[in-house]
């Protein structure tokens, strides 16, 4: 048989895909978020608003009809509306009067030590990325001080917080540019406020990737240093900005997730609890444990507040994941988180249009499919929000 068509030429393929992918994701974002192509965060309901302040409603209309604290949004029911902004400005206007410190502020106190979370998997598919977003939006907006980073070359978690890699970060303004080996600068030129109150980002893209190649090139010539150091040193700079750091790290164990866990105060570990993740699981361990030991063998305090693994993506009516799940548990204990985050249509439709469940409102969802989901982020964010209040002796 003789070949009619050309041999195509790969790279200029791939180079064009990549180019005609980047223009239509950058033309969706503006048709999303018309006129700058920014994202704002939603307003709450004053019940959703109650409940993150850990107030009743009744409590929050007598501060509104008493003129005490933000102005809410009164929609034409009367109904009352509050912005991220505005709940967090009622949560210091409470704290002033509240009966103990941290009843409304949950953040450090003085003696209180910056906690990194470090959330991690080498196998796609486990929910890092979806775990990490929630996570850092959630303590956000429930009063911390939260940095996330994208350590993760793939850039999801940049892209979910409205930040195209390929048109918003053509020159640099990745953690990599803090950590490089030749001139880093500051941290704080690579942090950049995002649209939830508390919550600042360092992006990610692909030239995270450059520290995987550098760092070789650099032991080579003795000029690494303890290389592993490099993200602690570079969170150093911005320490008392912060109550917690939420790092996704990428799906390898190369340099920079080294690097992370040497910075990482707790590690969180998800798992979707299908035999083949957990295989794969038994692997990322092994090697995990290896990689410690040689970062430990140089010098390095490797020990950590927690460890913790998340059941993601789970389906309590499916017997092979429950039997999976019951294994994980006999076997690891309370180090297997009480709450698991549960497989939902919710999660996954918020994500097309490039946002978390906390982003869209409950009407874009039936209701009782919004709830469940719900509740389960909520439920898994809030467990870990009491390791960190126990690690600072709360």
């Amino acid at each position: 048989m003789s070949r009619t068509d050309p041999p195509e030429d790969l790279n200029a393929v791939i180079r064009q895909h990549s180019e005609l992918l980047a223009a239509q994701l950058h033309s969706q974002r503006e048709n999303l978020f018309p006129p700058d192509a920014s994202k704002s965060m939603r307003k709450f309901t004053s019940g959703e608003a109650a409940v993150l302040l850990g107030v009743n409603d009744s409590y929050l209309r007598k501060l509104h009809l008493d003129g005490k604290g933000p102005s809410p949004q009164l929609t034409p029911g009367n109904r009352r509306h509050y912005s991220a902004d505005d709940i967090q400005t009622l949560r210091v206007l409470l704290e002033k009067t509240a009966r103990k410190a941290g009843d409304y502020l949950p953040g450090r106190r003085p003696g209180d030590h910056l906690q990194v979370i470090g959330v991690m998997n080498f196998k796609g598919g486990s929910g890092k990325t979806t775990t990490s977003a929630h996570l850092a939006q959630r303590l956000a907006l429930k009063g911390y001080r939260v940095l996330a980073i994208d350590l993760d070359p793939q850039a999801s978690f940049t892209a979910l917080h409205g930040v195209q890699p390929e048109f918003d970060l053509r020159d640099g303004g990745t953690l990599y540019d803090a950590i490089r080996y030749d001139d880093p600068v500051p941290i704080t030129q690579v942090i950049r406020s995002t649209y939830i109150p508390n919550l600042d980002l360092i992006p990610g893209n692909l030239e995270l990737m450059e520290f995987e190649h550098d760092t070789p090139r650099a032991l080579a010539h003795g000029n690494a240093g303890l290389f592993f150091f490099r993200v602690k040193e570079a969170l150093a700079q911005v320490d008392a900005s912060y109550d917690v750091v939420v790092i996704d790290c990428p799906p390898q164990l190369g340099f920079l997730t080294m690097s992370a866990l040497s910075a990482a105060t707790g590690v969180l570990v998800t798992i979707h609890p299908e035999m083949l993740d957990v295989m794969s699981m038994s692997q990322f361990l092994r090697m995990t444990a290896d990689l410690m030991d040689v970062i430990a063998d140089s010098g390095a305090d490797m020990s950590h507040d927690w460890m913790r693994y998340l059941l993601t993506r789970y389906e309590p009516t499916d017997a092979p994941q429950n039997r999976i799940v019951a294994f994980l548990r006999t076997m690891y204990g309370d180090k297997v988180l009480n709450a698991p985050m549960l497989k939902s249509t919710a999660i996954s439709d918020a994500g097309l249009t490039k946002q978390t469940l906390y982003e869209v409102e409950r009407s874009a969802f039936t209701r009782s499919t919004y709830d469940r989901a719900i509740e389960s982020l909520n439920a898994v964010n809030d467990e870990i929000a009491q390791l960190i209040q126990k690690t600072w002796g709360r």
